[in-house]
C-alpha cells in the first residue's frame, strides 16, 4: 500500500489518480476532508503532528512525502514512517537544492538518505501553476500581472512531477536517485501570457511589475523568504535554473509537457 501526503495538492491529487488507475491501493493523507477516487482510502494527518502520523501511515510499504513547509523537520516523519513498516520513500525536494541550496533543504534530502529508509528525491524547478495566480485578473480583465516580463525558465507541470513519482513508487530502479524535474523548454512570464491567450481564444495583455509591486502581491501568499528567493530566481536565475533536464524524459519515456500543454488543460480556469 502506497501512503501519499499532500494528497489534495497540484502534486498529491494527479498522483492518487495515476496510483489507482494502476491498481495500486493507495491511502490518500490530508489534514482536512476530501474527495478521492472509489477504493482510496482517505486518513486525516497533520505532517507538523506525529502523534496523528501513526495511523495515518498503519499498513503502508511506501510514502510519497511532501510538504509545504521547507522548515518542517522531516526526520520524525521518517522515523513514524519506518515504524509503521514503511520500506521506502519518494521525497519531493527543490531544484534550489542544487542551484541554490539552503540549510533546511539540505537537511530534508539529508534527513531522507539518513533514514534507513529506500529513497528517491525528486527536484522540481517552477511549477506551471503558479500561473493560478493570474486567474483571476485573467478572467476579470484578460490581463496578466507579472515581473521580469522577458526572463524564461523551463517551468514544469506538476502533473509531471506526479508522474514521475508514481514511477519511483512502482518500479525498480529509482532507489539512491535524485532527479531534476524541468518542463522541456524555456517560457517567459510574457510567453506564458500568450500560451494563456491561445488556450482560452481571447488576446490577453501583459503587464510588467517592478519587483518591489511583485513583492507585495506574493507576500500575500507565501512567507517573506520564499517570495524573495522565488523573486531571485524568477528575475536572476543562474546557469543551472536555465538549464532544461532530461530526467521527465528518463523516467517516463516521453519528453515533460510544455508550458502551451498545460495551459490547454487548464484553460477553464483562466475564461
Amino acid at each position: 500500500m502506497i501512503v501519499v501526503t499532500g494528497a489534495t495538492g497540484n502534486i498529491g491529487r494527479p498522483l492518487v489518480e495515476a496510483l489507482t488507475a494502476a491498481g495500486e491501493k493507495v491511502v490518500a493523507v490530508s489534514r482536512n476532508d476530501a474527495e478521492f477516487p472509489a477504493g482510496v482510502v482517505h486518513r486525516k494527518a497533520d505532517l507538523a503532528d506525529t502523534a496523528t502520523l501513526k495511523p495515518a501511515f498503519e499498513g503502508g510499504e511506501k510514502l510519497f512525502l511532501l510538504t509545504l513547509d521547507p522548515e518542517l523537520r522531516i526526520e520524525p516523519i521518517l522515523e513514524a514512517a519506518a515504524d509503521a513498516g514503511i520500506q521506502s520513500v519518494v521525497l519531493i525536494s527543490s531544484q534550489r537544492a542544487a542551484t541554490r541550496p539552503t540549510e533546511a533543504l539540505q537537511a530534508m534530502e539529508h534527513a531522507a538518505r539518513d533514514s534507513g529508509l529506500e529513497w528517491t528525491v525528486l527536484r522540481p524547478g517552477g511549477f506551471a501553476s503558479n500561473s493560478m495566480l493570474w486567474s483571476e485578473p485573467v478572467r476579470k480583465e484578460r490581463t496578466v500581472i507579472a515581473p521580469f516580463g522577458d526572463v524564461g525558465l523551463p517551468v514544469i507541470d506538476p502533473r509531471d512531477i506526479a508522474h514521475v513519482a508514481a514511477a519511483a513508487l512502482t518500479e525498480d530502479g529509482h532507489a539512491g536517485k535524485a532527479y531534476t524535474l524541468t518542463g522541456p523548454a524555456l517560457i517567459t512570464p510574457r510567453g506564458q501570457a500568450e500560451a494563456i491567450a491561445a488556450a482560452i481564444g481571447e488576446p490577453v495583455r501583459f503587464v510588467e511589475q517592478t519587483r518591489d509591486e511583485a513583492y507585495e502581491q506574493l507576500i500575500q501568499f507565501w512567507p517573506d523568504h520564499v517570495v524573495a528567493d522565488t523573486l531571485d530566481i524568477i528575475g536572476s536565475p543562474n546557469t543551472a535554473e536555465l538549464e532544461i533536464s532530461a530526467d521527465v524524459e528518463r523516467v517516463l519515456g516521453h519528453p515533460a509537457a510544455s508550458y502551451e500543454d498545460w495551459a490547454q488543460r487548464n484553460a477553464a480556469a483562466f475564461r
